[in-house]
């Protein structure tokens, strides 16, 4: 029984599938051995398990079922969904308890399940924000667009599933089903027509089905996809929820990505089990519109900060990306279900990507530090954080990271799917036989894969090994990214030592034969570093280039390379080497190379300097402070900024009374300048979240100087932030040891796209400071600050 509720968890995990189409091999029956990731696994277990439930514990999200139940006193703590925070931890959680017994960890969470049904109410119903400090029944299902109950009730279905799954105790599952039962006795045909706003509960739906059998939940689930878009009982939600049109007739990714992904889910879910070709057909021309103008080369999606949302095609701006962590995760298992259904390596290829770039990016090396959004460039803002008001993305990590080992096999009959290179051991149950294959390798550092092939019962089979788009020319599906030089040197791959012909299907090298206990398959890909190019629509990444090598996207970063970036030109010829550096990163190839450097003179002129660089995996940076960072590089002049001449203020120390922690006080000498007050594509400086105070920006010069004149422009965000440019400021210079107010002849002016000139009297000084007084209710900020 135990090894039954095992095998069907990772199918509920990923959804089950057509009977004609590919069925996962468990994670459960995949024993990772390998370099690269048995270390994050094991911190994963170790540490990012144990830290967000402890953080769970101090944030209130704990506390809050024991107060709905009675079982202590107290108010509602935190952001109305932070519910739904403590079910994934419960999943990462019951999957880790799956691969390694933990009684102490099992007896934690089993306290935890007691307060959570002790907080369910008598007709099912569980929701903590509306259970404190009293029950309130009339406020239930009011706003669903936006209050997440549903949402909610999603992640504590797969999170109930899981633990049912990993320890066989009924008692989560058991709360799972009287929810599921209430939610079902009011939504439905002839009964409450509504949608939740964040989509999730369909993934959760699909699962509890998987679990019970019991048909309700799987028509529950296509009962809210169906809805979505249909405006015959009620008012429409809009694209930020995806609920603009029918699905079946969406052929764009629009609105909340985080969202979209889970709907994708929960559609091939919902097809796989009920045949539907309606939500295959609309998934797959969705995924063409990502894949063609919507994904970043990390395989980040959702573009925009505002909403967290996708942008039109070719809106992929890079140090304003959003791509949260959550939307990663949300992408590598609509990819994965892809694969399922269709069977193509193209889909495997993103994941991969996802995997190794976008995903990864979002946890530390030690696994308790988080990044919520993953831009592609930065000049000092970002550092990963411990927490998070809203931390959706520390808990999901939580989830997705014990997950990765089932991602490497698939199975249909008696073909057995290689899809990614790990090494360790696989069992896979083909239709006559089982299957054990062990992978040796050091990939994605080495594109060297041996598989010893141990068959049991029937000797003839497919081995399907996924060839990587990368290592066949291509970056990723579509034409969004192409490699400058697409010229590959041939994979090869030997059979005990006899070279196999390399012949494709769908990215898949088919080796079929009757198979012998200790055959050896070796598999080389070639992994030379690769310049990629994004298409030319891309306008942010015009005359650029990024690195690459094998799965691994790199960038530049100022620890190793200084605090400017955007002077260098990576000349299309300029020789790069790879370097093994096991002490860096926790251990890392690195690229090396040089660049040109373009600075001016102090009397303007152009100059142009070698300079030695050095890029390391994407996935790595942040590490060692927070640092100016790009991944795409000029390859151009057209794209290279120029160093300009040094100035006063460029030469000065800058300080201010505040700065928010994705901003950095070094926008406000920085010499870029604005487009327009509301410039999120240049470093600014802003004092969020102070609002309506008094606070300062300060220059300490090298030396006395003297000064006559200053230019600042502020930071205003109207329509989209908190931000506002001063009610007030005032100019003071340092002398003998004191500030004192600058005798001016122009008004100190608070105007929005355009410098606020103020010219005064001269004065010898080694600093000036603008004290400012924000706008009651409201932050500011500095885009650039201009002395002479």
């Amino acid at each position: 029984m135990k090894r039954t509720l095992i095998l069907m968890h990772f199918a509920i995990f990923v959804g089950f599938v057509l009977a004609s189409g590919i069925n996962p091999v468990p994670f459960t029956d995949v024993r990772i051995d390998d370099s690269f990731w048995s270390p994050r696994l094991e911190t994963n277990r170790k540490v990012t398990i144990p830290y967000n439930f402890q953080k769970c514990e101090e944030t209130g999200r704990i506390s809050n079922f024991a107060k709905a139940g009675g079982l202590m006193e107290g108010n509602f703590e935190g952001i109305y969904f932070n519910d739904s925070d403590l079910y994934k931890v419960i999943e990462g959680a019951a999957y880790s308890l799956q691969n390694h017994p933990d009684p102490e960890l099992e007896c934690y969470v089993d306290g935890v399940i007691d307060q959570i049904a002790a907080a369910q109410w008598e007709d099912g119903y569980l929701y903590t924000f509306y259970s404190l400090p009293k029950r309130q029944p009339e406020k239930r299902w009011t706003d669903t667009r936006s209050m997440h109950e549903l949402y909610c009730a999603g992640h504590f279905f797969e999170g109930a599933a899981a633990y049912y799954q990993a320890t066989g105790k009924r008692k989560v599952l058991d709360v799972a089903i009287r929810l599921a039962n209430y939610i079902d006795s009011v939504f439905g045909p002839g009964k409450k027509y509504d949608i939740p706003g964040h989509e999730e509960i369909e993934i959760g739906l699909v699962r509890l089905y998987r679990v019970t059998g019991d048909e309700k939940y799987l028509k529950l689930a296509k009962f809210f996809l169906d809805q979505r878009g249909d405006s015959t009982h009620r008012k429409l939600y809009g694209e930020y929820c995806q609920d603009h049109m029918p699905l079946i007739r969406q052929s764009q990714a629009v609105g909340h990505s985080v969202r979209a992904g889970y709907l994708y889910c929960g559609m091939a879910d919902v097809a796989a089990l009920t045949g539907d070709r309606e939500y295959i057909a609309a998934i797959d021309r969705i995924w063409e519109d990502v894949i063609q103008g919507k994904i970043y080369l990390t395989g980040g999606i959702g573009a925009r900060h505002g909403g967290e949302a996708f942008g039109e095609s070719y809106e992929l701006p890079n140090a304003s990306a959003y791509n949260e962590t959550c939307a990663a995760i949300a992408n590598a298992m609509w990819n994965h279900r892809l694969f399922l259904l269709h069977g193509d390596a193209e889909y495997i290829d993103v994941l991969e990507r996802i995997i190794y770039n976008g995903f990864l990016s979002g946890i530390s090396l030690e696994g308790n530090r988080f990044f919520y959004p993953n831009p592609l460039a930065s000049d000092g803002g970002y550092q990963r954080s411990a927490w998070f008001g809203c931390s959706c993305c520390p808990v999901n990590v939580v989830r997705f990271i014990p997950s990765i080992p089932g991602y490497v096999y698939g199975v249909k009959g008696d073909t057995i799917y290689v899809n990614l290179y790990l090494g360790g051991q696989g069992d896979i149950q083909t239709d006559h036989g089982k299957v054990k294959l062990e992978q040796k390798t050091r990939y994605p550092w080495d594109g060297n894969v041996k598989i010893r092939v141990m068959p049991q019962g029937t000797k003839e089979f497919t081995i399907a090994l996924r060839i990587p788009g990368w290592a066949q020319g291509k970056p990723m599906p579509g034409n969004l990214y192409q490699y400058l030089d697409p010229e590959v040197e041939s994979v090869k791959v030997t059979l005990n030592g006899a070279k196999v012909p390399i012949k494709l299907e769908k990215g898949y090298l088919m080796i079929h034969r009757s198979w012998l206990d200790g055959d050896q398959i070796e598999m080389e890909l070639p992994m030379p570093i690769r310049r990629v190019l994004a298409h030319p629509s891309v306008r942010d990444d015009l005359g650029k280039v990024a690195l690459e090598r094998g799965p691994i996207v790199y960038c530049l970063e100022e620890a190793d390379n200084g605090a400017h970036l955007d002077h260098l030109l990576l000349n299309d010829h300029a020789e790069l080497t790879t370097n093994w550096q096991m002490d860096l990163l926790g251990g890392v190839i690195t690229l090396q190379g040089e660049v040109t450097a373009y600075s001016h003179d102090k009397n303007g002129a152009l100059v142009q300097k070698g300079s030695p660089i050095m890029a390391i995996p994407y996935y790595a940076w942040a590490h060692r402070g927070a640092g100016t960072m790009r991944v795409w590089l000029a390859r151009t002049t057209s794209a290279v900024e120029s160093l300009p001449a040094p100035t006063i203020a460029g030469l000065s120390k800058v300080s201010a009374s505040h700065i928010w922690q994705n901003d950095t006080v070094k926008a406000i000498n920085d010499q870029r300048e604005p487009k327009n007050s509301g410039d999120h594509e240049i470093p600014r400086h802003t004092f969020w979240d102070h609002r309506g105070s008094t606070e300062w920006i300060q220059y300490d010069f090298k030396k006395p100087v003297e000064v006559s004149e200053v230019s600042v422009y502020w930071f205003d965000d109207t329509g989209q932030g908190g931000c506002r440019v001063p009610k007030s400021w005032r100019l003071l210079y340092h002398r003998d040891g004191q500030w004192k107010p600058v005798n001016g002849k122009d008004e100190c002016s608070v105007e929005k796209d355009r410098y606020n000139r103020v010219r005064f009297k001269p004065v010898t000084t080694d600093g000036l400071r603008i004290e400012l007084t924000l706008q009651d209710g409201f932050s500011g900020g500095v885009l650039e600050w201009k002395v002479k």
